[in-house]
């Protein structure tokens, strides 16, 4: 009894969903009738030889919404009547198309031709040298004030170079593979302790060796 009960109201319940969502789509017809499924192909109109422009951009332009072309050059976006829509494409001018407003149908194709537009930039003169260092020598071989002169020598000095490299901070990639050796060194070491080198006799050994040989005096000379 109980059993025949809840499947009735369940019955009843979905009925009454149905009903509800076909009321929706009536009260919506009207919005629907607006819409189209606007369709079709983008080509290249410069010559006789039509060929597909991929990944170029369809706009509607009042909406602020649009698509692209894929590989192909087809596209398909859902558009209102009488919506005006810009196709643009790197290299191509900008083409305005209209969709009509008397359609009676829910679907519209169209094939849109684009034209090539050139743009010449300015000339760009790159002179190349073999290395940096032939590009030192004749920096400072150039006909320029003694004081100018100075200051480049100073500027392109060990020193200098060496100050600026720990002033400067570390961009994106640089501080991408510092995180990622330091997390490959923890690995290395993972479920042990890791060596300490104060009780390697190689490091010690190399201590007394840079001792010996005065590279500390030197670096502290810098």
């Amino acid at each position: 009894m109980f059993r025949f009960l809840g499947l009735s109201i369940l019955f009843l319940a979905g009925c009454t969903f149905i009903q509800a969502q076909v009321d929706d789509i009536k009260f919506d017809s009207s919005i629907d009738s607006t819409l189209v499924q606007f369709s079709g192909m983008i080509l290249d109109g410069s010559d006789d030889n039509l060929y597909p422009i991929p990944y170029a951009n369809v706009l509607i332009r009042d909406e602020a919404r649009g698509t692209y072309s894929d590989f192909n050059g087809f596209f398909s976006v859902v558009a209102k009547k009488g919506a005006k829509i810009t196709f643009s494409a790197v290299g191509y001018s900008d083409v305005d198309f209209i969709i009509p407003d008397t359609l009676t149908d829910d679907r519209y194709s169209v094939v849109q031709l684009m034209s090539q537009d050139t743009i010449n930039l300015p000339e760009t003169v790159v002179f190349p040298w073999p290395s940096r260092d032939h590009f030192k020598l004749e920096f400072l071989a150039m006909d320029v004030s003694s004081e100018l002169q100075q200051k480049a020598i100073e500027n392109l000095a060990e020193k200098s170079l060496r100050q600026i490299r720990e002033i400067v901070p570390a961009d994106g990639n640089e501080n991408a593979d510092y995180y990622l050796r330091k997390e490959a060194q923890s690995y290395y070491y993972l479920g042990q302790t890791p060596p300490m080198n104060i009780f390697s006799p190689v490091a010690w050994k190399q201590f007394f060796d840079a001792w010996k040989n005065g590279d500390y005096k030197k670096k502290k000379d810098e």
